[in-house]
């Protein structure tokens, strides 16, 4: 399983936002572009997809910039990586369940739908305000605190 440029980013920048979120102005997209060495263009493109998703709100002008549109709290982060790169688990671009298998390939359904189901509880799991408090769930702690999740097989 890959994670994108785009999705990383995309967690980084509303991270940055949610750290930031006590002041009064919005932070503006050169800021958090040099705060996370996120390419400023490729930044905006990011910005205006979770702006169209609801997760950020822009200002435009002198004093304009970016803010989260919600408490970071209730943002995840299968919100954010949804907004930049669609459905969090697709197989040749379509999402699980609407495969169908034959033959000797059918065990494979369950597979595709178990990996989906677990990659969806962590993503769904986490906040954008857990992240920003390094609180992350006990259950991902868990998982991260394993040696072989260090490992590449």
């Amino acid at each position: 399983m890959r994670i994108s440029a785009r999705a990383d980013y995309a967690v980084r920048a509303v991270l940055e936002l949610a750290v930031r979120q006590g002041g009064d102005d919005p932070v503006k997209a050169e800021t958090i572009a040099a705060a996370q060495d996120i390419p400023h263009k490729f930044l905006e493109g990011i910005l205006g997809d979770l702006r169209r998703a609801g997760v950020v709100d822009s200002r435009r002008g002198g004093g304009g910039g970016y803010r989260l549109a919600r408490d970071p709290a209730t943002i995840t982060v299968a919100d954010v990586i949804r907004a930049v790169d669609g459905p969090i688990v697709s197989v040749r671009g379509e999402r699980p369940t609407g495969l169908t298998y034959t033959g000797s390939a059918q065990p494979l359904l369950p597979l595709w739908i178990a990996l989906r189901a677990n990659v969806r509880r962590i993503l769904e799991g986490v906040t954008v305000a857990d992240i920003a408090a390094d609180a992350l769930p006990e259950p991902v702690k868990a998982l991260a605190a394993e040696p072989a999740a260090w490992e590449n097989p």
